[in-house]
């Protein structure tokens, strides 16, 4: 159990040392090459993925997830796996292929059909990486996941800025999207060294398929909910305004997804192993959800208050009409950090199906919010989109904690201290920005309200919301996981 602990511990500060950097190659690339294309280019891009990457659910089947909550995998099993995610990867490029003059109809925008085809070979070249991927995390080896994801992040950053100023136009970002799954698959073989056998009949992996069936469905429901505005927009409102609307959300996205996702990862893995063991499993998991809110509530909070400065200083002047954007979808993302834990509880639970009817009531919840918004524009689908999911936060966590060895009252508390320092910090950094409104420099202006920000938050978290305690323990744990 100690050893679990400390893997799990260490790959948490390897995840978040590696996101860093990831977030600071992502920012400087989009700062980049935001200047070098016109908001049209994005959106002609985000037209297309927001379709396929629908698809791209369907190339795992949720089997990753499955091998991972498993107590124990054989080499049958992750080899039957592996075919059956060559099966449907290939499968998912020709069906790629064969609607993208499809695509391009229901946009009424030819330059999509030849981005399409472009992109149709990721499916079956990621899926040869899907269970190389899982064998890294059940080892909790997340060094070399992390080291992975740098090298892609870094490289497709390189691959799109060197197009973009070589005059590729959107076709910048189609190349390095392209090339992604290339790196990366090639990456996972190279460090994993395995090699799949034949598939068998006796694998036994009829259970992992339900368990990934039920997985799987719950991702497509959830995103085909969250892409919908963005096919809504580029259908009615065109490129430019799904440039406006991708952008601000990408923005916002970056560090705030990527946290969630990565910390989930570990979360899932380790929460799986202690299923069976009620007291260490909600001890691991109010402590990881309370270290995630530390990081997302002071950065989506401070977002909100200074969305102005942080669109002109990333994006430009040309994207100023994304910062009211920008500022309408924050409260949509602090509420789905909120509640993104409680997927980390349900599936390590193998509560799958609870997890699944709870998105097939979010999704008409969400897209009803989507048409009501949707003859106002961008920032009409961002109000109402937050406005629905403020909605939504509670009747979530009393539906998902229900029955589970977590309380809705013991989980608010959980995120209270963060919530409650973030709040008082972003107040008195916006107050102490006043009087330094007449910096002509945004970035100047912004370094100064996140020093505030940050000054206030750390005395907030650590003296008065007595956190003190938890961080040097947090430290403790990490020194003594560096011992070999």
């Amino acid at each position: 159990m100690d050893d679990l602990k400390q893997k799990a511990v260490r790959g948490g500060l390897v995840k978040l040392t590696g996101q860093a950097l990831n977030f600071a190659v992502r920012m400087s690339s989009l700062m980049i090459v935001a200047r070098l294309l016109e908001p049209a280019d994005f959106g002609l891009v985000a037209m297309v993925t927001s379709i396929t990457e629908v698809y791209g659910l369907f190339r795992d089947g949720g089997l990753s997830a499955a091998s991972i909550q498993q107590a124990n995998i054989t080499q049958a099993q992750k080899s039957a796996l592996f075919w059956i995610n060559m099966l449907v990867g290939g499968m998912l490029t020709v069906i790629c292929i064969l609607t993208a003059p499809v695509i391009a109809h229901f946009y009424g925008e030819p330059r999509l059909f030849w981005i399409t085809i472009a992109l149709s070979s990721g499916f079956i070249i990621d899926a040869a990486g899907a269970q190389h991927h899982v064998i890294l995390e059940r080892q909790l080896r997340y060094t070399e996941l992390t080291l992975i994801d740098a090298f892609n992040v870094t490289a497709c950053a390189l691959i799109t800025i060197v197009a973009a100023v070589a005059g590729f136009g959107y076709w910048s970002m189609v190349i390095s999207t392209a090339i992604w799954p290339v790196i990366n698959t090639g990456a996972l073989w190279a460090t994993t060294r395995w090699k799949p056998g034949l598939p068998r009949r006796n694998a036994r992996i009829a259970s992992m398929l339900h368990f990934g069936g039920a997985v799987a469905l719950s991702n497509i429901v959830s995103y085909v909910t969250s892409s919908l505005d963005k096919v809504l927009l580029g259908r009615f409102w065109g490129a430019d305004a799904l440039g406006l609307y991708g952008r601000a959300m990408q923005m916002i996205n970056i560090p705030i997804s990527k946290l969630n996702g990565e910390m989930g990862t570990i979360a899932f893995s380790a929460l799986s192993r202690l299923q069976h063991d009620p007291p260490q499993f909600k001890n691991y998991f109010l402590k990881g959800y309370g270290l995630v809110m530390t990081m997302t509530a002071p950065i989506t909070l401070f977002s909100a208050a200074f969305a102005d400065d942080i669109t002109l200083v990333i994006l430009g002047p040309k994207w100023i009409e994304a910062a009211t954007i920008f500022r309408l979808l924050t409260p949509t993302v602090l509420i789905l950090g909120i509640i993104k834990a409680t997927s980390w509880l349900l599936l390590s639970l193998g509560l799958q199906r609870r997890n699944l009817a709870i998105g097939l009531v979010v999704a008409p919840l969400c897209i009803m919010s989507y048409l009501i918004g949707l003859p106002y524009g961008p920032q009409g689908i961002a109000l109402a989109y937050s406005t629905a999911m403020a909605l939504w936060v509670v009747p979530h966590l009393i539906w998902c904690l229900k029955d589970t060895m977590i309380s809705v009252r013991e989980f608010l508390l959980a995120m209270g201290p963060a919530m409650g320092s973030a709040a008082m910090a972003v107040a008195v950094a916006f107050v102490a920005s006043s009087y330094v409104g007449h910096l002509q420099s945004p970035f100047w202006r912004l370094l100064f309200a996140g020093c505030v920000m940050g000054g206030v938050y750390v005395c907030m978290l650590l003296f008065i919301m007595g956190q003190k305690g938890f961080y040097l323990g947090l430290l403790s744990q990490l020194w003594t996981s560096r011992r070999p």
